[in-house]
């Protein structure tokens, strides 16, 4: 997501500093390089070691002949983009008015300067947060292009965001936005049938590959809404990059997805849909007895929204068991012709649940795909930009 990037990661004096590191490690497990930059208050907090160890470079501390700030963000400095994280009430105030007395402000205001992207991660006490003055502030940096990623209030404090939604707005701050002012609608997850008040009919997905190309999208500028299903239990999940509607069986999903679909300019349909209902037993069924349980086939979901929406492009994944990459795409096509969809994308049963996956993308042509499935939903959003464009 962010190979080849270089990020002046700038840490001022609040309490989530201690995030840091792990943020930089975070950073560099999506292929980014990162220069720490810190504040005399961050070093209070933690020591300028711990960062040099979690990103392998010096750390600037101060600013001092070398010109550090301009070495790093300006014109043709090393940075490509300055992360402020945590950015606490204090340097959101200076930068915004251009006070450069720590390293952290002097480097975002060459950085603004020189326009280079700047994105900022707030952490704060929430009433510090609400404060007229940093709401000023906040604003009057959204209106010079600096990028947010919207702290979590709990506790009555502004905490700072996870490491994985920074590094999806570190991605998307970077991103040319090919999908921007698009709305695209993804399903993802396994949907359960009840089959008594305990027991369900489920299947094993797990919803990353879903939640990958929503990701995705978002980075590319869309606006995601993601239908996502519970399977035996609800995921703890950090959808930052989409608006979440959670359900449980494939009826309801059905249901969601028509209605995010009338204002989508796309659906890309990931979750693995139960095939089959049964009839719901209003009491536990019990056990020690032999039980028939009487399948009925349910509407497929993608017929149905293409029913809905005729023009509506639709990228369909298909999951067979075969291991036979030749009817992989004989299936693939069938379903594609039947439901007049962009392209769909193969895979066999076994990458279920797994980081690792290996895909079809087929379309006119058939492409191969083996990697991460983070990266398979970059290139499936990739191939969406497409169709769209």
């Amino acid at each position: 997501m962010l190979e080849g990037v270089n990020v002046a990661l700038g840490v001022s004096g609040s309490i989530a500093a201690v995030k840091c590191v792990e943020l930089a490690h975070e950073l560099r497990r999506h292929g980014a390089s990162v220069r720490g930059v810190m504040t005399p208050a961050a070093r209070g907090i933690i020591h300028p070691w711990a960062l040099e160890f979690a990103t392998e470079r010096d750390v600037v501390t101060e600013i001092t002949g070398r010109v550090e700030h301009v070495e790093l963000c300006g014109r043709e400095g090393w940075a490509d983009v300055l992360l402020l994280a945590p950015a606490t009430a204090n340097t959101v105030g200076k930068v915004a008015s251009a006070v450069d007395d720590t390293p952290v402000t002097t480097c975002a205001t060459t950085a603004l300067g020189a326009g280079v992207p700047v994105v900022c991660a707030p952490a704060m006490h929430e009433p510090m947060y609400d404060h007229p003055g940093v709401l000023d502030a906040l604003g009057g940096l959204e209106a010079w292009g600096v990028e947010f990623v919207d702290p979590r209030i709990e506790e009555g404090k502004a905490k700072i965001a996870t490491e994985a939604a920074i590094v999806t707005g570190v991605a998307r701050a970077l991103s040319e936005k090919p999908l921007d002012g698009r709305h695209v609608v993804v399903t993802a997850g396994a949907t359960a049938e009840p089959v008594d008040p305990v027991r369900l009919l489920t299947n094993r997905s797990s919803g990353k590959m879903g939640r990958a190309l929503a990701r995705a999208c978002h980075v590319r500028g869309a606006t995601v809404t993601l239908v996502h299903g519970t399977g035996s239990s609800r995921p703890d999940i950090d959808a930052h990059y989409a608006d979440v509607e959670w359900v449980e069986s494939g009826a309801e999903m059905l249901d969601a997805t028509l209605d995010a679909c009338d204002d989508a300019d796309a659906l890309a349909s990931a979750a693995a849909i139960s095939d089959f209902t049964v009839s719901r037993e209003e009491e536990k069924i019990r056990s020690g007895e032999a039980r028939t349980l009487e399948l009925l086939p349910a509407p497929k979901l993608i017929d149905s929204v293409r029913e809905a929406s005729p023009d509506l492009p639709i990228v369909g994944f298909k999951t067979e068991t075969s291991g036979d990459d030749e009817a992989m795409v004989e299936e693939a096509r069938r379903v594609m012709d039947r439901a007049g969809l962009a392209f769909v994308v193969a895979n066999d049963a076994s990458v279920m649940g797994a980081e690792e996956t290996r895909a079809l993308l087929v379309g006119e042509e058939s492409e191969p795909f083996a990697g991460s499935k983070l990266a398979l939903g970059e290139r499936i959003a990739d191939e969406l930009v497409g169709v769209l464009q």
